[in-house]
């Protein structure tokens, strides 16, 4: 297999799994644990798996102190708000709900790098931008009658701010990848970031039940805490060595699809014709800002 394919494999795998751990996210939280305990797992077990990696692969850049607050800060965005948002979001909401609306990130990632990098801004974007919010706001403001919602609205908001935070994350990101490799970023990151995490999740993975976990939930459970983000995090990084942030990036239009098949038959949700129009607008909105984009290589 040559370096594109494994790219692409790697790509399509990763997608494949993050819209698989909507999902599975809803199958164990808020029923069986806090959202923020949740966090708690899934923090600090991927950041123990980046420092055992670290004893293998070391890094080949040192670790530059004047590079500390934009790590603090993609910390913030990438990590806290990200995880804690997005986790909390999805146990409110439904899983096509949440899924359409993290496809929001691209449109948001095109508005902060007008604002902060003075990338051009253009009608065709705005266009785009129009359709992204009109589908958001179709999502938010109608009922879904699937019964996998305890506060759809509030959950709703939640993963679009989560979106937002993942925007900006993205854009402020970009000059500490070009300067070390894309795992001594997420190793620091995660490190980081777990400072903001750990000390939130702990009372709640403290007063987790967890006698009340069966043989699925444990492996549900380590499927969010290694698949859903070490494994698919690196996937994410090969890929973007290999074809690029572009290319890689492509491939998110594959999630929602993943995890409304996945909703579908594990959480009783079904598709209706107000999701079909919002994921319309959405789709179109991400094309329309990333239309000049997706045909040059970054």
């Amino acid at each position: 297999m040559n370096q594109s394919y494994k790219a692409y494999t790697a790509a399509l795998v990763a997608n494949l799994i993050f819209g698989s751990s909507y999902a599975a996210v809803k199958f164990i939280t808020p029923g069986y644990i806090h959202p923020f305990a949740l966090n708690f797992v899934r923090v600090a077990v991927t950041l123990s798996l980046f420092w055992i990696l670290f004893l293998f692969k070391p890094g080949k850049v040192k670790f530059d102190r004047k590079d500390l607050p934009r790590f603090l800060i993609c910390a913030l965005t990438g990590i806290v708000i990200n995880q804690l948002f997005f986790i909390k979001g999805v146990s409110l909401t439904t899983v096509i709900h949440s899924s359409l609306l993290s496809l929001g990130s691209p449109i948001f990632i095109t508005i902060i790098a007008a604002w902060l990098l003075k990338e051009g801004f253009t009608i065709l974007k705005a266009i785009g931008l129009a359709c992204g919010v009109g589908g958001a706001s179709i999502l938010i403001l109608m009922k879904d009658q699937s019964g996998t919602a305890s506060n759809m609205v509030l959950g709703d908001i939640l993963v679009l701010i989560n979106a937002i935070s993942y925007a900006f994350y993205l854009v402020l990101v970009r000059p500490l990848m070009a300067k070390y490799s894309g795992i001594q970023v997420l190793r620091w990151i995660f490190t980081l970031g777990a400072i903001g995490i750990l000390p939130v999740g702990l009372p709640y993975m403290l007063s987790t039940s967890w006698e009340s976990f069966d043989f699925t939930h444990w492996v549900v459970l380590g499927y969010v805490a290694i698949f859903s983000t070490f494994v698919a995090y690196l996937l994410t990084v090969q890929s973007i060595q290999l074809i690029g942030s572009s290319a890689t990036g492509a491939f998110i239009y594959t999630q929602p699809v993943f995890a409304a098949i996945f909703a579908m038959i594990f959480t009783g949700e079904y598709f209706t014709f107000y999701k079909l129009v919002a994921a319309i607008l959405i789709f179109t909105g991400v094309y329309l800002v990333n239309a000049k984009k997706l045909t040059k290589p970054v």
